[in-house]
């Protein structure tokens, strides 16, 4: 959490948020875990970023609250990730942008604009 008035420029919640998730990467990692994509590897092939950039994003989003990890393996220990209610709280931005970008970011003739799906909160939370 931030107080406000640390925050460059006009001071407002929505500054505040941006802070946490306004990079295209974070919020690509929240979809990918909404979807089901718990896995490091499954995170980066369906965010196309590198691998460090979703490993940098990864931290931040647990620092800041919006991803859990799991430990599914020892020896190496791995992880899955999972949303929290902070994360969860992200879908319906996610839908959002997701209403206003084949509305106003995708081509009306683009054969995968209408491919992808709306992500849930029941779905968001199954465990792979």
């Amino acid at each position: 959490m931030r107080a406000l008035a640390e925050l460059p420029g006009r001071p407002c919640p929505i500054a505040a948020s941006l802070e946490v998730v306004g990079d295209r990467w974070s919020l690509l990692i929240v979809r990918e875990i909404s979807l089901g994509s718990t896995r490091f590897t499954d995170i980066v092939a369906g965010t196309g970023a590198p691998r460090d950039r979703v490993a940098a994003r990864l931290r931040s989003l647990l620092e800041e609250g919006v991803v859990r990890r799991v430990a599914y393996q020892d020896s190496p220990t791995r992880y899955d990730y999972h949303l929290t209610e902070a994360g969860l709280a992200l879908l319906p931005v996610l839908s959002s942008l997701l209403t206003w970008g084949k509305q106003y970011a995708v081509a009306a003739d683009d054969p995968d604009r209408d491919r992808h799906r709306r992500v849930t909160p029941s779905r968001a939370e199954e465990p792979r």
